[in-house]
């Protein structure tokens, strides 16, 4: 067996072993990458490192650090209730609220399943007390975490447009928010449509009710609810929790920080690491009772993941891997076809793996295949990355199993059935719509 078939093999363990033993995939990624690097390919130590993504763990640290104090402090408790507060009880627009938050949080910086699970447990009690289908909103929630989860200083985006940089691709940070971001929002639409969203009343007063000792507690499966705390923010009402919602000093100052973020990365063309770890500094020197366990909330298990898997994608390219598996995927003799299988494989182990994972891993795959030029990489990557997330709403994914345990008064096993039927019909539609959309048209 050669080093690059065996190399690619052991790559496919990581993943298998992260989904099956629950271990995290980027802490496989380190210990292979030690082995096939010493044991395979010769390499040493200083070797390895050479391929640890020390830039984009400056990002995955500052921007998840930030976030962290955002949360604490409950700056991200305001904006949802904030936000569910202005549709003034209008019930037909809360789906799109849930979507429009979520999408927010994911762009300033919020891992996906943060803001997943932050949102989620709102979103599905309005759902309950609304008459408003769970798949619909679940939906709507996972979607708007992807719609916004490519922007230039999210997690996501900062990750691809890194791997783009560094294999020296043509890049377009703004295509890829955009194109991730049309692709969920178009979606979301037609699930809208599809699920009965035009028929949802215009006003609170046509929804179910529930019982006042149902409101506030939890379902019999553990779930968390809000149902109460819910109904009387969308109504345009506060109550006790709704009221200690209050704009104060440092909820203020940390949007101001996020904003101050986006301007600087976006316009001052400053490096987003760097720049949100300042902030989040100035932010834990002025008020440090509610930074005190901001670093422990960092998304530590997503940085492990990232930074190990580019890491064994480093060992990769340093043994050559990476060039034989381009060539082998060119090989083919038709690239659109390459590409389109290259979409469809994000999607499939997406939908059961980690799918930032999978998009470490993918685009430097395909890195000697774009190299051709065949294919416009700007599209491809963009495909790629949206094949790749935009599954998440799989039961199987992390995502996709918040949706599920926050789900209020349903029948679980018929509502688990319901998203695994949707998953299948995303991974099935939407990688080939979008390599019809992105690759074939030759962007980049």
């Amino acid at each position: 067996m050669s080093p690059e078939v065996l190399s690619i093999l052991v790559l496919a363990v990581i993943f298998v072993l992260a989904t099956t033993r629950s271990i995290n995939m980027g802490a496989l990624a380190f210990a292979a990458a030690f082995g096939v690097g010493t044991l395979v390919a010769g390499m040493d130590a200083d070797e390895i490192f050479a391929g640890f993504p020390g830039d984009l763990f400056v990002v995955l640290v500052g921007v998840t650090y930030l976030f962290a104090i955002a949360r604490a402090n409950g700056t991200t408790d305001w904006l949802v209730h904030a936000s569910v507060r202005l549709v003034g009880g209008r019930v037909a627009l809360i789906p799109w609220v849930m979507f429009a938050v979520t999408g927010a949080l994911t762009a300033i910086g919020a891992v996906s399943p943060a803001a997943v699970a932050i949102v989620a447990p709102l979103a599905l009690g309005f759902a309950a007390q609304y008459g408003i289908k769970p798949l619909l909103m679940g939906a709507l929630v996972v979607h708007g975490a992807q719609a916004g989860g490519f922007s230039p200083i999210s997690i996501y985006g900062s990750t691809v447009n890194g791997i783009v940089a560094r294999e020296d691709l043509p890049g377009s940070p703004l295509a890829l928010f955009a194109a991730s971001l049309v692709v969920n929002l178009l979606i979301a639409a037609v699930l809208f449509v599809a699920l009965g969203g035009l028929r949802l009343p215009r006003t609170g007063g046509g929804g179910r009710t529930q019982s006042t000792s149902d409101e506030g507690r939890s379902d019999s499966d553990g779930g968390s609810t809000d149902s109460r705390a819910g109904a009387l923010a969308a109504e345009g009402r506060t109550d006790s929790a709704a009221g200690a919602l209050a704009l104060t000093p440092a909820r203020a100052a940390t949007l101001l920080a996020l904003l101050a973020l986006v301007v600087a990365v976006l316009v001052l063309d400053l490096d987003a690491g760097l720049t949100a770890i300042t902030l989040a500094v100035l932010l834990s020197a002025v008020w440090p009772q509610d930074s005190k366990a901001a670093v422990s909330e960092i998304t530590w298990p997503t940085v492990l993941l990232i930074c190990g898997v580019l890491t064994y994608v480093g060992v990769l390219e340093q043994m050559g891997t990476i060039t034989w598996a381009g060539e082998a995927v060119g090989s083919i003799g038709i690239p659109l076809l390459a590409a389109l299988l290259l979409c469809y494989i994000g999607a499939l182990v997406s939908a059961f793996a980690s799918s930032v994972g999978i998009i470490g891993a993918l685009i430097p795959l395909a890195v000697p295949f774009l190299a051709q030029g065949s294919i416009g990489a700007v599209g491809m990557v963009a495909a790629l990355a949206v094949s790749a997330t935009v599954v998440d709403v799989s039961p199987f994914s992390t995502n996709g199993a918040l949706v599920l345990a926050n789900a209020k008064n349903v029948d679980r096993d018929g509502f688990f059935k319901q998203l695994m039927v949707y998953g299948a019909l995303v991974v099935a539609a939407v990688p080939a719509l979008v390599w019809l959309a992105l690759v074939v048209p030759g962007f980049g």
